[in-house]
């Protein structure tokens, strides 16, 4: 068992941290692109998609209390992350945090959770990116044929001259009267719009992190200006129609019917769970860690800072959204250009299909960075074979990794429907934001002199609240949730007893198990 918590040397961590060269990741990004890259995983899914199923089914109007509960919990979990992204400034995220403080078998269940988090998270976003950018094509005349527009089995129906995905459009053929069995049908067989997302995505990251970061902040630009735009439309409108906004806000927290997570303050802390997915964006921040110029200072500045600006927006966007559209009708994959359409303003539709194009386009940007980054790291630590970790010459990028993240990611959004990823991706955050937040106060008991350029305030307060708050919202979850978690922690857990634990750097310098020295140049034939 001693093996197990063996923990990764502070000095072996800042070694591979001060590493320079051509096998080494190129330290580019500055506080500015941090910010843009926690901005551009938080502003996605969760503002353009989650806010209004999530107040349609748990919360109503109360979604605001929501935003807060989960930002609250970002905020004791985010000073945490910062003391340890400043502490320890190499890519890795909660895994290399947990190695350092709570031992071996604690950074693998992290790591392999954040491959969930991010992978299964990124191929959520690119579906619902396909749909947006279909959406818009035949807004413009290009018309895709279903088959390559859904995943097997997705239905489309032939209405007004498009292909509709039936799930999207069903609500207002109902409206209207239209049976959808009188309409012409045909089925999705691959979605090659998500396909190619995910491989142009990859294509980015693989070129280089600096021109990753400049990709990710025009586009993080352009959907802060649609929300701002759409803030601005929905205020005005709200305020000549101030009878109709009080009637949609009441009543503001729709009282629980009898069952756990639906509405009341029950839902109010479901919600929370689920919405939690749009908050990992200060996650993803931290797995640049080693790519950052000056991590002790920028570190910090790049996940506080994205989180209170996401936070502020999302509670005004989630409060004006329900002033304009009663929320039992926001269920659907658009919530925001229905808030817009009510507006009257005719190309707010337009509008919000290309920030939420761009919006998603950037998650997927920052999903896609921390997962090659999380494998770059638990690799280089033997607990996954050696190519993930290969270093490309020119480019100074884990290209292998990327490479091998961005193929499957690619298939998954092309073949298989997801529908509740976005609850999965929250549990496995909020999973590794208790084993940051235990770290914290691990390492503060263990080794109170270490060097700390940002101190987490209020030791062991803030850490406790901050495994409380995500502990709160995890159980909020619904069980379906916490066995596929379960799953999957299984699965990984074979894989680190028959293949990590043996080739483990830290166990073979603790007298651990040991394994035959690995080829000299990796490759992905390792």
């Amino acid at each position: 068992m001693a093996n197990l918590l063996a923990k990764k040397p502070l000095g072996m961590i800042m070694n591979e941290a001060s590493e320079t060269g051509e096998h080494s990741l190129k330290r580019a990004l500055g506080a500015t692109n941090l910010i843009s890259l926690g901005i551009g995983a938080i502003i996605g899914t969760g503002i353009f998609v989650l806010t209004g199923a999530a107040s349609a089914q748990y919360a109503g109007p109360a979604i605001v209390f929501s935003f807060i509960l989960a930002a609250v919990g970002c905020v004791f979990a985010g000073l945490c992350y910062a003391e340890f992204a400043s502490m320890i400034p190499v890519a890795g995220s909660a895994y290399t945090y947990g190695y350092a403080t709570l031992g071996e078998i604690f950074a693998w269940i992290i790591g392999w959770d954040l491959i969930l988090e991010y992978a299964f998270g990124a191929a959520t976003v690119a579906s619902g990116w396909s749909g947006y950018v279909l959406s818009l094509l035949q807004d413009i005349g290009i018309h895709i044929p279903p088959a390559l527009a859904g995943t097997p089995g997705a239905q489309f129906v032939m209405y007004n001259g498009r292909w509709e995905a039936l799930g999207r459009i069903s609500r207002t053929l109902a409206a209207h009267g239209v049976d959808p069995a009188s309409l012409p049908h045909q089925s999705g067989v691959f979605n090659l719009v998500a396909f190619l997302g995910i491989a142009t995505v990859t294509a980015v990251l693989v070129i280089g992190i600096k021109e990753s970061a400049n990709f990710n902040s025009f586009i993080v630009v352009v959907k802060v200006c649609v929300l701002l735009v759409f803030l601005g439309l929905g205020i005005n409108y709200i305020l000549q129609h101030t009878s109709m906004a009080t009637a949609n806000w009441t009543p503001f927290l729709p009282p629980n019917q009898g069952e756990f997570g639906k509405y009341g303050w029950s839902g109010v802390v479901r919600a929370a769970g689920v919405i939690f997915f749009a908050y990992i964006g200060f996650d993803a921040v931290s797995t640049a860690a080693q790519e950052a110029k000056n991590p002790k200072r920028d570190m910090p500045i790049g996940i506080l800072g994205s989180l209170v600006i996401c936070t502020i927006l999302y509670i005004l966007v989630a409060g004006v959204l329900t002033g304009l559209v009663k929320y039992d009708t926001l269920n659907v994959p658009d919530p925001i250009a229905i808030g817009i359409d009510r507006t009257g303003v005719r190309w707010g539709s337009l509008l919000v299909k290309i920030g939420a194009i761009c919006g998603l386009s950037s998650t997927m940007v920052v999903m896609l960075l921390g997962q090659s980054r999380v494998f770059f790291s638990m690799s280089r630590d033997g607990l996954l074979p050696r190519w993930a970790s290969a270093i490309h010459t020119k480019f100074r990028t884990p290209y292998l990794s990327s490479i091998f993240v961005g193929v499957f990611v690619a298939i998954f959004a092309s073949v298989i429907p997801i529908s509740i990823l976005g609850e999965l991706v929250s549990i496995g955050t909020l999973l590794a934001f208790v084993i940051v937040c235990a770290g914290v106060w691990v390492i503060r008991r263990t080794d109170p002199d270490l060097p700390r350029s940002f101190r987490t305030p209020w030791v062991p307060f803030v850490p406790i609240m901050g495994m409380l708050i995500a502990l709160l919202m995890m159980i909020g979850l619904p069980f379906d949730t916490w066995l596929r978690l379960i799953i999957w922690l299984i699965i990984g857990m074979v894989i680190y007893f028959t293949y990590g634990r043996y080739h483990s750097r830290v166990q073979m310098g603790s007298g651990g198990p040991k394994t035959p020295e690995p080829r000299p140049t990796p490759t992905m034939a390792d």
